[in-house]
């Protein structure tokens, strides 16, 4: 006999549909998997067969098949646990095949038939319509929250195999999971920092703030211990309050990933993440046999934040380029080509010499010239080219060190920085692809940073003088616009560019003067 489950299988952060057919022949007893399965989908066999013996159900004698269908896709993971020991029931007569036609099945099973959560589970449940024709979801008790996430069909949490097919069998036993998602989001959005934390570093925080409202790359260049670290991570606190379709949208690619954490079903704080220098390709660009999202995409919408920036493999810098550029990412393998969101805002940290006290005040650099250039030629031209703002960090002086005055809260800052926003979105309202200053084309700064004679005359002076390239003079017009937003000017002035021209001055010359 044969049966057919509706499943979901992920393909990048997007999901699509998969029929589970299970087919029970009059043959030597055996089990086939077949439709491009990797090991784990294999493996399912074990445990759906000890998990229906388990369940106080028979496992058939005979030649057990499983296709799944669309048979040219690669199918990873263990959700198909589920659906393939239902059908198995269905096929043999164990349960009504008419029962199991309405619902979409996911999850994993233990050996005793309980169920297990499985990562992907969001953009699985957002495959399916509200209106094509199913009565709900079947998913594992753990994943039922961030499954009534997406909105779409009626969520019904059970625990085991068992509970699955009572719920199958009378609909009564299992009540639907319903949240809202509005409370979900409220209670997920907080922050644990502030940037009143910060002592000192005015410059530093204004250059953030300038950074936030336009979605600006960013570079700090300072001492050990003064203050980058905990500058870049507060930068999430002051950036605009993500909405609840950001929300889902990086969510969906943490749960991809397999990193949404076990005690929330949603992200709605901006993404921060901070990889350490020895990360390989694959975990900072994504990859692997099976393509997994990387760090560039786990910071979409959020901070991608680089300490130490010369430690990493220039080779895998390089890299950043593209996604820096397109906000996305593609993977190519032999079976699949797969392009994953990268809209981030990179904060990169380093010292300006080996030993870190190049041009400190305080401390003796012992670092010889040849050893500095050596140190900064670990990061390219081009890659500088695209970081907007570059700024110094200097040492925290004792004073304001033990100053009991608070700076301005992240709260105060946040709230310049979503009238630049605001300005932004309704400059941009026409473009569809532009929603800050940053991802301006040279087709729109001509439009939108318009200068008079006197700013174009100290902005060639600062290109030719600094030998800037044709992307930094376009830079540093986006940066000024962004000045320009946070002032509440409708031109550019003489003093917004200025400001960027100094954003754009401590190159490679001035660290080794």
């Amino acid at each position: 006999m044969l049966s057919k489950i509706i499943s979901s299988a992920t393909l990048g952060v997007d999901a699509y549909t998969v029929e589970v057919e299970s087919d029970i022949r009059q043959q030597l007893p055996g089990f086939v998997t077949v439709g491009l399965p990797d090991g784990a989908v294999r493996e399912s066999k074990e445990r759906v067969t000890s998990a229906i013996r388990n369940s106080d159900f028979v496992f058939p004698s005979k030649m057990v098949t499983i296709n799944l269908a669309p048979a040219n896709i690669k199918k990873e993971g263990s959700a198909f646990d589920l659906p393939i020991a239902v059908g198995i029931l269905a096929a043999t007569g164990q349960i009504l095949r008419d029962r199991c036609d309405d619902f979409v099945m996911l999850g994993e099973l233990s050996l005793d038939g309980t169920l297990k959560p499985i990562p992907g589970i969001l953009p699985m449940t957002m495959n399916f319509k509200a209106d094509n024709g199913l009565k709900g979801i079947i998913v594992p008790k753990d994943n039922a929250k961030e499954a009534a996430m997406a909105n779409t069909l009626p969520v019904y949490p059970v625990k085991s195999l068992k509970e699955a097919v009572h719920f199958l069998e009378d609909e009564t036993t299992v009540k639907r999971f319903e949240v809202d998602i509005d409370s979900v989001f409220m209670a997920a959005y907080k922050y644990h920092v502030d940037f009143s934390d910060v002592k000192g570093q005015e410059s530093a925080k204004r250059a953030l703030e300038v950074s936030a409202a336009g979605g600006h790359n960013l570079i700090m260049i300072g001492p050990p211990g003064s203050g980058k670290t905990m500058l870049a991570r507060r930068m999430p606190t002051i950036l605009p309050n993500m909405s609840v379709e950001e929300a889902l949208e990086t969510t969906k690619i943490h749960s991809v990933a397999g990193r949404l954490p076990s005690d929330s079903a949603l992200i709605a704080t901006r993404p921060f993440r901070s990889p350490h220098h020895s990360i390989s390709y694959a975990g900072l660009i994504g990859g692997g046999a099976v393509p997994k999202p990387g760090e560039v995409s786990l910071a979409h919408h959020g901070v991608l934040f680089l300490d130490e920036l010369p430690e990493f493999k220039k080779d895998i810098l390089e890299m950043l380029r593209q996604p820096m550029e397109d906000n996305q990412v593609t993977i190519s393998r032999a079976i699949t080509t797969l392009t994953y969101p990268a809209g981030f805002m990179l904060i990169a940290a380093m010292n300006p010499c080996p030993c870190g006290y190049f041009g400190d005040s305080t401390h003796e650099c012992h670092c010889s010239t040849s050893e500095i250039q050596r140190y900064m030629s670990r990061i390219s031209g081009p890659l500088m080219d695209r970081i907007d703002i570059h700024i110094t960090v200097p040492a925290v002086k004792f004073k304001e060190l033990s100053s009991e005055t608070s700076g301005e809260k992240s709260e105060v800052i946040a709230q310049r920085v979503n009238r630049a926003r605001q300005i932004q979105i309704e400059r941009f309202k026409d473009e569809p692809q532009i929603f800050c200053n940053a991802h301006m084309a040279t087709r729109e700064v001509r439009r939108y940073c318009k200068i008079d004679d006197k700013s174009q005359s100290l902005l060639s002076f600062a290109i030719s003088k600094q030998g800037l390239s044709a992307r930094a003079y376009d830079r540093i017009l986006k940066v000024s616009r962004t000045i320009a937003d946070l002032n509440g000017t409708e031109k550019i002035e003489l003093g917004d560019i200025a400001e960027a021209v100094h954003y754009r001055t401590l190159d490679r010359k001035l660290w080794l003067a």
